[in-house]
């Protein structure tokens, strides 16, 4: 990998096909060093849109942590409405 760019594991939006319908691909975290040697994941949907960029870690077992705690986190979080309410 080379210093500032991002690793892609795979294509962007990969399809499977059986018997004519295509399914998309799940997301994937993409891991990215920075120069000053920080790294950083991008959470990707199927379609690779960025869904969501960490904060920068020190190494590269903070950043698998950072997944792993994202992991946990979005499979338990509640979605709280911060909008004021009309009435």
């Amino acid at each position: 990998m080379v210093a500032g760019q991002w690793q892609r594991v795979g294509p962007a939006h990969a399809t499977k096909h059986q018997q004519g319908v295509s399914t998309p691909m799940a997301g994937k975290f993409e891991v990215h060093q920075d120069s000053d040697q920080s790294y950083k994941f991008r959470l990707m949907d199927g379609a690779g849109n960025i869904v969501a960029e960490s904060p920068r870690f020190k190494s590269v077992s903070g950043v698998v942590a950072g997944i792993n705690a994202l992991r946990e986190n979005a499979a338990t979080g509640l979605v709280v409405d911060l909008r004021k309410s009309q009435h």
